[in-house]
């Protein structure tokens, strides 16, 4: 049962970047990513009052944590706008990658035999990934828009190191998990409204004008539900975290159709083979484990 709830949070996420992605076009990113934190942070504020808040002491770490993941969120808005769903999704996907790679620099970890296949494998799909974008005039070297998805990537990965420590109880803060999740969405949600009135508001006629969708809210929704899901499929019996993440960032799969299918991206062979590489990376980091 837990293995198929990793499979539908996989599925939700693929689905929650698809809407990134119809939000995004032509639209302004500083207030769609600003209602996405408010639409999370209402969504999880009933939750807030059923966990511990720990005072400054916790809260403080958790800041950080918002952080973190914002400036992610943020490079990887403004890179999703100005790229194919077909080439973020996998570069995406190389982050299990970039986190052993920390794990091992941060925490003194050895990669065997079947991990360094792993990682010389993602290596080899991100070659390959920018060959494919050179097809569509996409030079990955001078192109701002993959060094935002490329550092939003390297963000995730750092946030994902920076969850170990604060949830882990051995050689961490042991926080809970729901503390962490409502109130780093709250801390978010507070700085974004900051950006969006001090950086964004005076400047809006400069800029790309902002239009409402209704995919806007349902990003939020489909990411709120896919958290969910993938902390309640670790809390079942039996569940395996290595197994769960992997499986969890086979999003991209979800992602790369409908990429194919409503937006009609171009290229999708060649990103399909080196889509395949990623996720062969990820069986091979798996297996290594």
């Amino acid at each position: 049962m837990w293995l198929a709830f990793a499979f539908l949070s996989a599925a939700l996420l693929g689905f929650y970047d698809a809407l990134k992605k119809l939000s995004l076009r032509d639209n302004a990113v500083v207030p769609i990513l600003f209602l996405n934190t408010l639409f999370c942070s209402v969504i999880f504020l009933p939750m807030a009052f059923c966990t511990p808040f720990g005072g400054w002491e916790v809260q403080r770490f958790i800041v950080l944590k918002a952080v973190i993941v914002l400036s992610s969120w943020l490079l990887g808005y403004f890179g999703m706008k100005h790229l194919p769903l077909t080439l973020v999704g996998p570069i995406n996907a190389t982050r299990p990658v970039m986190v052993l790679v920390g794990a091992l620099l941060i925490f003194g970890e050895r990669l065997n035999t079947m991990q360094w296949a792993g990682v010389l494998t993602a290596i080899l799909s991100f070659f390959l990934l920018s060959r494919s974008g050179r097809k569509e005039g996409i030079d990955f070297k001078h192109n701002r828009w993959i060094l935002c998805i490329v550092g939003a990537a390297v963000l995730g990965a750092v946030s994902g190191l920076y969850d170990k420590y604060l949830m882990a109880s051995e050689g961490g803060l042991g926080l809970p998990r729901l503390t962490v999740q409502c109130w780093y969405n709250f801390y978010q949600c507070l700085m974004m409204a900051a950006m969006l009135l001090l950086l964004w508001w005076p400047r809006r006629k400069e800029s790309t004008p902002f239009r409402w969708r209704w995919s806007i809210p349902l990003i939020s929704v489909f990411l709120c539900v896919a958290d969910y899901v993938y902390f309640y499929s670790l809390s079942l019996e039996g569940s395996m975290i290595s197994i769960v993440s992997m499986v969890r960032r086979g999003s991209v799969v979800v992602s790369f159709m409908l990429g194919a299918m409503l937006f009609h991206e171009k290229n999708l062979r060649s990103k399909a083979i080196d889509l395949a590489l990623v996720l062969l990376s990820m069986v091979l980091l798996w297996l290594g484990k």
